[in-house]
C-alpha cells in the first residue's frame, strides 16, 4: 500500500511539473520540443503560390529535420490584413507574417525583428527595403518584385484587329474597347473586360495607385507622410473606372477576383483583365500553352505619367516575440529560400518571381508577363507602388467607395470629397 502511494505522489509531480513545462512554452509563432525541433509558424496571403511554397518548406525540413514548417494562407478574395490582426488579437502569434510597408511597419513595429544582419537583406537590390527600413533596422525581407497592367489576350486582339503596341493613350485604349465590344460575337467573348469590383485592393490599391502615384512622386514614404491628397488626376482615374465597369461582365460589384481570372479570362471568356504577373500560375493551371503564348501586358494609361506599376508587394517579418531558437530558424529559412541554389531556382521557375534579391539569371525569368515587367523596370519606365503608405484602411475605405460608384450610390464628386476627408481623418488620428 505504501508502494502504491509513493508511486501515485512521484506521478503527480511529475505530471504537474509537465503542465509547468508546457505552460512555459512559447505561443507565438513556434516552439522546440524535447528533441529540439523548432516549429515556425507562417501565415502569408499569396494564394498563387501557396503549393510551390509548401512544397520548398517541406525540401527545407528534409535538408532540416531539426524544423518543421506549418504554413498558412489567407489572401486572394480573403482580406489578409483582417485575418492577421484577428490572429494576434487571439494570441496565436505566428513567427513569419507578411506587411506591407510603412504603415504596418508602424502598426506591428514592437513585433519586428530586425533582419539587416541576414545575408537575404544584404542581397536586396537597391530600392527594395524603402519601405522597411527605419531607424538603421532593415525589419522585413521583400517577396519578389511585381508589376500590373492591363493584361490581354493575344489572339482576341489579333482577331479583332488591334496592336497593343499603339494603346499608349486613354483615347486609344477607348477605341480598340469599343473596337472589340462591337465584335463580341465573332471574338467569341462575353465582354471585354472582367472587373472585379468586388475586390476592393484592385480598385482601392492598383487602380488608385496609377492616378495618384504623381502627387509623391511616386515615393511610398512621401505618401506615409502626407496629411492629405489631392486627386489631381481625379478625372483620369474616374475614366479608367467607367471604361472597365461599362465594357464588363456584369454585375461588377460581386465579381471576384476567382471569376475575373480562372472563369473569365482563363477561359478566353474576355480580352482584358487588369492585374499583374502574380495571376501566371493560375492561368497556367487553367490553361497552360495560353499562359506560355497567348497573354501580354500593357500599362494603364495616364497621359505622361503613364508607366508600368513596379513594386514590392509584401515583406517577410519576423516576430520577435517568438522565441529565439524560432526566430533564428525563421531567419535561416528566408536566407536559404532567396540565396541558396535550391531556393533561388525554385523563386524563378516554381514561384514565377521577378527576383527582388542579386545573384539571380534573369533569363531565366519563367513567365512572359514577368519578363515583359522586367523589360519595363531595366528601361525606367515605371511608377512607384504608393499604395503601401496609404492611411491605414484608407485603400479599403476607397475600394468600398467604388463599389458604391459603380452601383449609383455616390456620384464622382461625392466619391473624391469622402476619400479626402477619410485620408485627413485617418492621417490626423
Amino acid at each position: 500500500m505504501k508502494r502504491k502511494k509513493w508511486y501515485g505522489g512521484i506521478f503527480t509531480v511529475l505530471l504537474i511539473f509537465s503542465v509547468i513545462l508546457a505552460g512555459c512554452s512559447s505561443s507565438t509563432g513556434g516552439n522546440s520540443d524535447s528533441k529540439d525541433v523548432v516549429t515556425l509558424d507562417i501565415f502569408q496571403f499569396k494564394v498563387e503560390f501557396k503549393s510551390q511554397f509548401e512544397t520548398l518548406a517541406k525540401q527545407y525540413e528534409k535538408e532540416n529535420p531539426d524544423v518543421k514548417i506549418k504554413v498558412s494562407t489567407v489572401g486572394g478574395g480573403n482580406d489578409y490584413k483582417s485575418a492577421i490582426t484577428a490572429k494576434f488579437a487571439s494570441g496565436e502569434e505566428p513567427a513569419v507574417f507578411n506587411i506591407g510597408g510603412p504603415v504596418d511597419v508602424a502598426q506591428y513595429k514592437d513585433r519586428l525583428t530586425d533582419l539587416k544582419d541576414t545575408k537575404a537583406a544584404a542581397a536586396a537590390l537597391d530600392g527594395t527595403l524603402d519601405g522597411v527600413e527605419e531607424d538603421g533596422q532593415v525589419l522585413g525581407l521583400p517577396f519578389n518584385q511585381e508589376g500590373y497592367g492591363l493584361i490581354y489576350n493575344k489572339r482576341i486582339f489579333k482577331e479583332a484587329g488591334i496592336n497593343p503596341d499603339e494603346i499608349t493613350s486613354y483615347e486609344a485604349l477607348e477605341a480598340a474597347v469599343k473596337k472589340m465590344d462591337s465584335q463580341k460575337d465573332k471574338l467569341k467573348i462575353d465582354a471585354v473586360f472582367a472587373y472585379p469590383v468586388k475586390e476592393k485592393w484592385v480598385t482601392g490599391n492598383h487602380l488608385s495607385n496609377v492616378f495618384l502615384a504623381p502627387e509623391f512622386d511616386g515615393n511610398v514614404l512621401e505618401a506615409s507622410k502626407a496629411p492629405t491628397v489631392k486627386f489631381t488626376d481625379g478625372d483620369k482615374f474616374k475614366q479608367m473606372v467607367d471604361i472597365q465597369n461599362k465594357y464588363s461582365v456584369q454585375p461588377t460589384a460581386s465579381l471576384d477576383y476567382s471569376q475575373q481570372v480562372e472563369e473569365l479570362f482563363s477561359l478566353e471568356k474576355v480580352a482584358i483583365i487588369q492585374q499583374g504577373n502574380w495571376v501566371y500560375n493560375t492561368v497556367y493551371d487553367m490553361d497552360p500553352e495560353l499562359a506560355e503564348k497567348g497573354i501580354g501586358i500593357i500599362p494603364i494609361p495616364n497621359g505622361d505619367n503613364a508607366g508600368m506599376p513596379v513594386g514590392v508587394p509584401n515583406y517577410w517579418a519576423v516576430n520577435k516575440k517568438s522565441d529565439e531558437k524560432v526566430q533564428e530558424a525563421a531567419k535561416k529559412f528566408l536566407d536559404w529560400m532567396y540565396t541558396s541554389e535550391e531556393g533561388k531556382k525554385a523563386v524563378l521557375e516554381d514561384f514565377k518571381f521577378i527576383p527582388a534579391y542579386e545573384g539571380y539569371d534573369v533569363e531565366k525569368i519563367a513567365d512572359p508577363i514577368s519578363k515583359e515587367i522586367y523589360k519595363y523596370s531595366q528601361e525606367g519606365n515605371t511608377i512607384g507602388w504608393v499604395f503601401n503608405g496609404y492611411p491605414v484602411g484608407w485603400n479599403d475605405d476607397l475600394g468600398a467607395s467604388v463599389q458604391k460608384y459603380v452601383t449609383g450610390k455616390l456620384t464622382w464628386e461625392e466619391f473624391v470629397q469622402q476619400n479626402i476627408e477619410n485620408w485627413e481623418k485617418i492621417h490626423s488620428k
